[in-house]
């Protein structure tokens, strides 16, 4: 058995506001407060709301990928005509990405052209999650995907079919601060539930709550919450 990266649930302030924004940046067809990937092998993004303000760093953001210079001023124009502002994380004034915060300030990365890691992805090059190497081990086996990366602590998966890659950055970690307001959502691929959260838990998951005929929350091995919901809730 095995679980599939079925989305990522987004805490916002403003979820009507955030969707708006991200379904414009990233092209997609909005649901409610939900972003739906037109095709290919992305992952649904929904926006959650929530009461508690950003406070510190996000343990994931995206790193969007582009095509040419102008294709990355583009989307970094486009992002901020729709509200995103430069963010300064520490990076050096040479750096060829760029560094944005969207309406709430949520990081993310629009990468250079002809980053060569990101060569085969999506829009959405990668899920970037502060984590240690262990987690890459984790989700590679939760996920059944395998290492595309694995040096210096630093690891990263891609599904066989290709897409997004999800990245750990190993230490250094960020400090927690709060809820972490980007967390992975994850379906078994059969009804048999019980038995793909059994797996998890051997695999150094521990389970946080259960709703009966609904989601289940654990963390994984860094202490990151994570839904596994069952396949009639993908949609």
């Amino acid at each position: 058995m095995t679980v599939e990266l079925v989305g990522i649930d987004f805490d916002a302030l403003d979820p009507e506001r955030l969707a708006q924004f991200w379904s414009v940046l990233l092209g997609r067809t909005l649901a409610e407060a939900t972003t739906i990937p037109d095709g290919g092998s992305g992952f649904r993004i929904t926006f959650v709301p929530t009461s508690e303000p950003k406070t510190g760093q996000n343990r994931i953001h995206f790193d969007l990928t582009t095509r040419s210079k102008e294709d990355q001023s583009a989307l970094v124009d486009r992002a901020r005509d729709f509200g995103a502002s430069h963010v300064d994380i520490g990076q050096s004034a040479d750096e060829p990405h760029v560094v944005l915060g969207d309406p709430e300030g949520n990081e993310f990365c629009v990468i250079e052209p002809g980053n060569r890691f990101l060569a085969d992805t999506d829009l959405i090059g990668a899920v970037n999650c502060d984590g240690t190497q262990a987690l890459g081990y984790f989700w590679s086996a939760a996920l059944e995907w395998p290492l595309v990366w694995d040096q210096d602590q630093e690891t990263a998966i891609q599904s066989p079919h290709g897409g997004s890659k999800v990245t750990w950055s190993g230490p250094p970690l960020i400090p927690r601060s709060g809820k972490d307001r980007l967390r992975l959502v994850v379906s078994p691929a059969s009804s048999d539930v019980a038995t793909e959260v059994r797996r998890l838990v051997s695999l150094g998951a521990v389970v946080v709550g259960q709703v009966e005929g609904g989601p289940t929350t654990l963390t994984d091995p860094d202490g990151n919450e994570f839904a596994l919901v069952p396949p009639t809730s993908q949609t």
